[in-house]
């Protein structure tokens, strides 16, 4: 019956989302719609796992939403081999900061940053 599943983000600067999604966590682009000028709609993954990203416009006029680009009602959770690194590396490049790495308690280390619509996206390692 269903056959894959996705994220869909509403943002307010695709551009600045791709490059973020892109060139600072390793994401692959593989769709963008239209294919010249900015974009409405790009989609990219990371082993396995895509996101969307919509233009604001796009949602308001495709689907009839007004969407909030960044409200903390969600995460995008991504693993890596090493939090503080990938910290250290995001916050070197001037990506906000909400929480520092550190032991979350269940075998994981964690640590949070807003990609530019301000959503959160949680970095995470499991510990040794």
């Amino acid at each position: 019956m269903f056959t894959s599943a996705m994220v869909n983000l509403y943002t307010a600067d695709i551009e600045a989302g791709v490059r973020f999604y892109r060139d600072l966590l390793g994401f692959a682009e593989t769709f963008r719609t239209p294919l010249t000028g900015t974009p409405e709609h790009v989609e990219l993954a990371l082993h396995g796992f895509v996101l969307g990203l919509g233009s604001e416009e796009a949602a308001r006029r495709v689907h009839g939403v007004d969407p909030t680009p960044g409200a903390p009602s969600l995460a995008v959770v991504v693993w890596t081999d090493d939090v503080d690194t990938a910290f250290a590396r995001l916050t070197g490049a001037g990506v906000p900061t909400v929480q520092e790495p550190a032991d979350a308690g269940n075998g994981n280390r964690t640590a949070l940053v807003h990609d530019p619509d301000g959503t959160l996206v949680e970095l995470v390692t499991r510990l040794p």
